[in-house]
């Protein structure tokens, strides 16, 4: 069984803005609630093959997943993999302007294969992913639209 899920959120902001902010993994502890810090195992700034670790509390233990960079398109999409875990996951997150209001479309996807555990493993996990991935990006437009331009 694999997993699945995307959400959708329109941001009050142009996109070049807020793909390069929302993109940045330094800022990912700042709107993702399971993220905690980010250890950087190439040099940034981020690129195609750039490598991060994202900590991540676990019963009260950090823990950090590695994630490879796989594709970064500036202010269009950056897709990160990692291939640890019972459930290597993919997230992509995708920019691309609302329809002649300046602001931006921003999905945030997760997809992801079983390689070891329960069906009902990995249905528990895609709808905790979900429900994270939607307040993730409710985090993001509060954050964008908050900023001031000044």
């Amino acid at each position: 069984m694999g997993i699945d899920v995307q959400a959708e959120i329109e941001i009050g902001r142009p996109r070049e803005e807020v793909a390069a902010w929302a993109s940045d993994p330094d800022n990912a502890p700042r709107w993702r609630a399971d993220i905690d810090g980010v250890e950087w195992k190439t040099s940034p700034p981020l690129a195609t093959g750039s490598r991060v670790a994202f900590v991540t509390p676990s019963l009260g233990l950090p823990l950090a997943y590695r994630y490879t960079v796989v594709e970064h398109l500036p202010g269009q999409r950056t897709v990160y993999r990692t291939e640890e875990g019972p459930f290597p996951l993919e997230t992509t997150l995708s920019f691309a302007d609302a329809a002649g209001t300046g602001a931006t479309r921003v999905t945030l996807a997760t997809r992801g294969e079983r390689k070891r555990g329960s069906k009902l493993a990995a249905r528990i996990l895609a709808r905790t992913l979900r429900r994270s991935n939607r307040k993730d990006l409710a985090r993001l437009k509060k954050l964008l639209e908050a900023r001031d331009d000044g």
